[in-house]
């Protein structure tokens, strides 16, 4: 059975994975109105604006000099090249397609880590992500189905940011274990949003901004507190508690709360087969996690 510190772990990544469901319909709505550069500089630079004072005022220490140039460089990775991946795909896919290609997560980390030698690769594991992933199917069965022309750029693209994502789970471990994940997860952010705004503002991607209305500002906002702040502060906070699978095994959850998003706010399909596809995902998380021995997750610095 899993130990208490884990299950905290997999609850806040099952939450911030019903977030960052969201955040893909907030996305979808935004990709209309900006680019994806100014679109990851709004929920990035102000996700980082709000984490930073919190940052400050919880003390601790932050990560050490050492390991500011591979802190740097998640930073990158996660916060500036995933960004742009996923908002790009956005543009050609739909709210659930992009949810579904993006559920390949569990799947990708698994095998990475695997083959960085980092979590071992069991049997009860696979089969959570095979369960998990066929909810994910069930799911969006019918959403599939209204793909707009040319979708498939999107899927891969959100593929490729999947694999981003899988990386900087395995990677960015012993440095949240070293300095606690909300200081990591500040300046990490940081990073990756300074380069956005740099790029959008050598782009000019910020031009469109002066025709938002009420809708485009609070959809920006909310990806800035919801979708950056809490989302990935949740997402380090579950790291440094379980394995980087079971971790990447809730994001299973973001395409019933994806779908969800986008019915509401863009008229996308949403069917019967979601409350089925919900129950199996929630299946799979269960037996992924509700395990024998697993590799010890890494200790919080405190």
């Amino acid at each position: 059975m899993c130990r208490m510190g884990e299950v905290w772990g997999v609850l806040a990544a099952v939450l911030s994975s019903a977030l960052g469901g969201t955040s893909i319909g907030a996305t979808r709505y935004l990709v209309g109105a900006i680019d994806p550069l100014a679109i990851g500089s709004f929920r990035f630079g102000i996700g980082f604006a709000l984490l930073l004072p919190v940052a400050l005022l919880q003390g601790g220490r932050w990560p050490a000099h050492r390991d500011w140039l591979a802190v740097a460089g998640l930073g990158v990775l996660f916060f500036a090249v995933f960004p742009l991946l996923f908002n790009a795909s956005l543009i050609f896919t739909t709210a659930a397609r992009g949810a579904l290609a993006l559920s390949t997560l569990p799947l990708l980390t698994m095998l990475v880590g695997a083959a960085l030698g980092s979590e071992a690769l069991t049997l009860r594991k696979s089969l959570g992500v095979i369960v998990a992933m066929f909810g994910v199917a069930l799911a969006l069965l019918s959403g599939l189905s209204a793909a707009p022309s040319g979708a498939w750029r999107g899927d891969l693209l959100m593929v490729v940011a999947a694999l981003c994502m899988a990386l900087y789970s395995i990677w960015s471990r012993s440095f949240i274990a070293r300095s606690g994940p909300i200081r990591f997860t500040t300046m990490a952010m940081g990073v990756g949003a300074a380069c956005l705004i740099l790029i959008s503002c050598a782009r000019g991607s910020f031009a469109p901004v002066a025709d938002f209305a009420i809708p485009q500002w609070l959809a920006a906002t909310y990806l800035g507190a919801f979708g950056s702040a809490l989302t990935f502060y949740l997402w380090a906070f579950a790291l440094a508690r379980t394995t980087p699978t079971r971790v990447a095994i809730s994001v299973t959850v973001n395409p019933g709360a994806a779908s969800v998003v986008g019915a509401v706010l863009l008229r996308e399909p949403l069917s019967w087969n979601l409350a089925g596809g919900i129950v199996t995902v929630f299946a799979g998380i269960w037996i992924a996690t509700i395990s024998g021995r697993q590799p010890r997750p890494a200790t919080q610095a405190t």
